[in-house]
C-alpha cells in the first residue's frame, strides 16, 4: 500500500464527515435526532461501501464491475479498518489531560450518588448479558460465551470501545464481537437520544423535573448544531509562542507522551505476568487487553506530573479536547464504515436481543433506580447517566443541558467529577477491556457471579447511603 493511497483514505474521510455535516444542517428530521455528523458520515459511507452498494450491484448481475466493492478502493477500506485500533488510545489518553485533579473526599461529596447510579447500571449490564448468553444465546443460538460482554461494551462503553476492542476479539477467536459490538452502539446511540428526549417530557408532564417545568424549545441553529456568532468561543488557549512550537503539535505530542506511558506500563505488567502468576497457574490476560486503558492511566500519570513541575502551565483542556474530539470522529466514521452488515445479519435474532435487554435495563435503572439512589434533582442528575449508558457521554450532556439549562442543579459538575471513578474501571475502563479476556480464561459463570457482587455492591451503597436517608 502506497503511502499516497494511506494519505488519500484520510482526505476521503475527511470529505465524508463534511457531507455527514451538511445532510445534517439540511435534514430537519435528523437534527431533531440529534445524531452527530460522524454516525450520518459513516453510514453514509457505509452505504457506499461493499457491505450495501457491492452487495447490490453483484445482486444485479453485473458481477466484478469497479462497483462491486462500492465507490471505495479496497486499499482506502484497509486503513480505514485500522483507525479505530488506534484512535482510541487517543481519545483515552486525552480523558484526564488537563482536568485538575481534586481532593478524593471533594469529589465523592459531590459525584458520589452518580458514581454508584452509574456503576450499577455498569454492572447491571454485565449481569443481564451474562445471564441472557447463558440461559439463550448460548445453548439455543450458539454464540460464544464472550457475547455476554457485549451489552456493556457496546451500550456503556460506546463505539471507541467497541472499535478498540477488535483486536481482543479477534484474538480470543471471536471476530464477529467486534461487529456485533458496532452495531449495539449505533442502537444505543440512537436509541439514547430519542428515548431520553421521550422520557424527558414525559418527566416535564408529571412533575417530576425540578429545574424546568414546561418543553423547553430549541433553536433551529441548535438542533442543526451551529453555534450562534455572538456565542461563539475559543476552541482552545495558546500556552506557548507558535515561533518555538504550534500549541496544537506540543499538546499532540503531550497526547503521545501519554499513550508511550501507557505502553511501558503495559509490557511492563505483561512481563510480570510471564514470571510470576502465569507459569503457576497457566493463565494469561493481560496480553489480551488492548493499550487504550492503560493510555488513560498514562495521562492521569502525565497530569499528576504536569501539574507538580510544570511551572508554565503549557497544557490546556480546550486543545486537548478538540484532538479528542478529531480523533472520535474519525473513529466513528471509520468504524461504521467498515461494519460487517453480514455478521449482524447472520446473528440477527441474538443481537436484537441483546440491544433489547440493554435498552429495558437502561430505561428501568434510570426511572425506578434514580429516584431512589440521588438524594435529590433525580431526573436532572439521572440523564446523565442514562445518555452515557447508551452509548455516549455527549448524550448524556445532551440531555443534562435539556433538563437543565443554566446547570441550576449539581448534575454537570457530578457528571464531570464521576468520570474519575468511573472510566478508569468500566465505560471503556480495565474491565470493560479485560472482560471478554475474564470470561475467556474463567468462563461465564465465574464472571457473572462477581459481576453480580459488584452489582449489588453498588445498589446498597447507591440507595442505602447515597439515597434520600443521606439527604435527611
Amino acid at each position: 500500500m502506497s503511502p499516497n493511497m494511506i494519505a488519500a483514505s484520510f482526505l476521503i474521510l475527511g470529505l465524508i464527515l463534511l457531507v455527514g455535516k451538511w445532510i445534517r444542517v439540511m435534514s430537519p428530521s435528523l437534527q431533531k435526532l440529534f445524531l452527530p455528523s460522524s454516525i450520518i458520515g459513516g453510514f453514509l459511507a457505509l452505504f457506499l461501501g461493499p457491505e450495501v452498494l457491492g452487495n447490490i450491484v453483484k445482486w444485479m448481475g453485473f458481477g466484478t464491475t469497479f462497483l462491486s466493492n462500492g465507490i471505495f478502493p479496497l486499499d482506502v477500506l484497509t486503513v480505514w479498518g485500522v483507525l479505530p485500533g488506534f484512535f482510541i488510545n487517543i481519545i483515552f489518553a486525552s480523558l484526564f489531560l488537563g482536568k485538575k485533579l481534586p481532593d478524593i473526599k471533594e469529589i465523592w461529596r459531590i459525584a458520589g450518588p452518580q458514581i454508584a447510579h452509574g456503576q450499577t447500571i455498569a454492572w447491571g449490564q454485565y449481569v443481564l448479558g451474562i445471564l441472557i448468553t447463558i440461559l439463550i444465546l448460548t445453548p439455543i443460538f450458539g454464540l460464544n460465551p464472550m457475547a455476554g460482554a457485549l451489552i456493556e461494551i457496546a451500550f456503556e462503553g460506546g463505539h471507541g470501545t467497541a472499535a478498540g476492542m477488535a483486536g481482543t476479539f479477534q484474538n480470543l477467536g471471536f471476530s464477529e464481537g467486534a461487529d456485533l459490538a458496532l452495531g449495539l452502539a449505533t442502537i444505543g446511540l440512537i436509541s439514547g437520544v430519542i428515548l431520553g428526549i421521550l422520557l424527558m417530557n414525559y418527566a416535564v408532564k408529571k412533575g417530576k423535573t425540578q429545574i424546568i417545568t414546561s418543553k423547553r424549545e430549541i433553536s433551529l441553529k441548535e438542533q442543526a448544531g451551529i453555534v450562534e456568532f455572538e456565542n461563539r468561543e475559543s476552541a482552545g488557549k495558546l500556552t506557548t509562542r507558535t515561533e518555538s512550537i504550534e500549541p496544537l503539535s506540543l499538546h499532540f505530542a503531550y497526547v503521545g507522551v501519554a499513550i508511550g506511558l501507557g505502553f511501558v506500563i503495559k509490557e511492563a505488567l505483561i512481563l510480570i505476568e510471564s514470571v510470576s502468576w502465569g507459569p503457576l497457574s497457566g493463565t494469561y490476560l493481560l496480553e489480551f487487553i488492548p493499550l487504550f486503558p492503560f493510555a488513560m492511566i498514562g495521562g492521569i500519570l502525565l497530569q499528576i506530573i504536569l501539574d507538580r513541575f510544570d511551572i508554565y502551565r503549557t497544557l490546556d483542556r480546550g486543545l486537548i479536547m478538540r484532538i479528542q474530539g478529531l480523533s472520535l470522529d474519525v473513529l466513528i466514521v471509520s468504524a461504521i464504515a467498515t461494519l460487517s452488515l453480514s455478521i449482524i445479519g447472520a446473528n440477527l435474532i441474538p443481537f436484537l436481543i441483546l440491544a433489547l435487554v440493554g435498552i429495558i435495563w437502561n430505561i428501568a435503572a434510570f426511572m425506578y433506580l434514580a429516584p431512589i439512589m440521588f438524594p435529590n434533582y433525580w431526573f436532572e442528575r439521572g440523564s446523565g447517566n442514562f445518555g452515557q449508558s447508551m452509548g455516549m457521554t455527549a448524550t448524556g450532556i445532551l440531555l443534562m443541558k435539556l433538563s437543565d439549562p443554566d446547570n441550576e442543579s449539581p448534575a454537570l459538575e457530578g457528571f464531570g467529577y464521576k468520570q474519575l471513578f468511573f472510566e478508569p474501571v468500566v465505560g471503556g475502563g480495565i474491565f470493560t477491556a479485560a472482560s471478554v479476556a475474564l470470561i475467556f480464561q474463567f468462563g461465564s459463570t465465574s464472571v457473572l457471579i462477581f459481576c453480580l457482587v459488584m452489582f449489588i455492591l453498588w445498589l446498597i451503597i447507591g440507595i442505602f447511603y447515597f439515597g434520600k436517608s443521606y439527604n435527611k
